[in-house]
């Protein structure tokens, strides 16, 4: 009966390359992290350079020495991956506070330190059934110097209620000691009255933003805009600075400018915004922005 050569009838992994040992067909080995298959049986003959014993049956990735070994290229805890154009890249960690950012060519990210008077969203309400007070905990810190207030859409469940705002250090205490004046113009919405006029307020624990005037109209809310100057410093005195444009119960519209100084050296914490007769709020809503210096 004739003998029929089967060859063998799976790969016979040999381990390393060696060059004193020979190799029968289907034997594999590896090198430089390839691994390659005898074609033809034989004894030292290189696997790099004689392809008529052997076959590549695998490639290795490159390594670390060009970026592409994720295990050697991002080395330390918040380093990142990229690719350029020609392999993988670390981009090391950035420093605290630094944003992620495209360079100037658009081809690779970079850490940048955000630009001096940047606005970062500290805290937002948005509230459509009645409230008795809008309070604002913890919201000066030492991250900031100034303060930015958008009170908008406020609407009051009654007529006549006048719109105030406190302040509170650490310990929860309200401040005392705020002197407030301002200017304000108005027009009348349904005839031809308009007119000007000024006021001030003497030591007391709100800014009182105007008179008991809020309209509980709701489709006609009122606006408040906030400026708020060295709150957290406790050796030197908080300003404010505001533009409140109310729609009133007399039926008039009113554009007021005004500013509050509190007269004590403490470091405020928390704001709160209220209606002196405690009536609630029918509606409001409000974004407050930290900006550094």
């Amino acid at each position: 009966m004739a003998t029929i050569n089967l060859g063998a009838i799976k790969f016979n992994w040999k381990g390393a390359y060696n060059s004193s040992t020979s190799y029968a067909v289907d034997d594999v080995v590896s090198s430089g992290g390839n691994s390659y298959v005898c074609i033809q049986a034989h004894s030292n003959q290189a696997v790099g350079n004689a392809t008529a014993y052997w076959n590549i049956m695998s490639s290795a990735g490159t390594n670390g020495t060009n970026g592409t070994d994720v295990g050697t290229t991002i080395t330390t805890q918040g380093d990142m991956l990229y690719r350029d154009g020609s392999g993988l890249q670390r981009l090391a960690k950035g420093t605290a506070n630094q944003t992620l950012q495209m360079n100037g060519s658009a081809n690779a990210p970079t850490w940048v330190t955000a630009e001096s008077g940047t606005h970062v969203k500290l805290a937002e309400a948005n509230y459509s059934s009645a409230v008795s007070n809008v309070t604002f905990n913890n919201i000066f810190t030492t991250d900031y110097d100034i303060y930015k207030v958008y009170f908008f859409d406020i609407s009051s469940a009654v007529n006549s209620d006048e719109l105030r705002c406190a302040f509170q250090d650490s310990g929860g205490n309200n401040m005392a000691g705020i002197y407030t004046s301002g200017s304000y113009s108005y027009i009348e919405t349904n005839g031809n009255g308009n007119g000007v006029g000024n006021f001030s307020q003497d030591s007391d624990q709100n800014i009182r933003f105007t008179g008991n005037d809020i309209d509980s109209i709701q489709n006609e809310p009122s606006t408040l805009t906030m400026e708020i100057f060295n709150p957290y410093q406790n050796d030197v005195h908080t300003q404010v600075k505001y533009y409140y444009g109310i729609r009133a119960s007399n039926n008039y519209y009113y554009g007021i400018y005004g500013m509050s100084h509190i007269q004590q050296n403490a470091s405020l914490r928390n704001m709160i915004f209220k209606q002196a007769g405690g009536a609630n709020f029918a509606g409001y809503k409000a974004t407050i922005y930290g900006v550094k210096r």
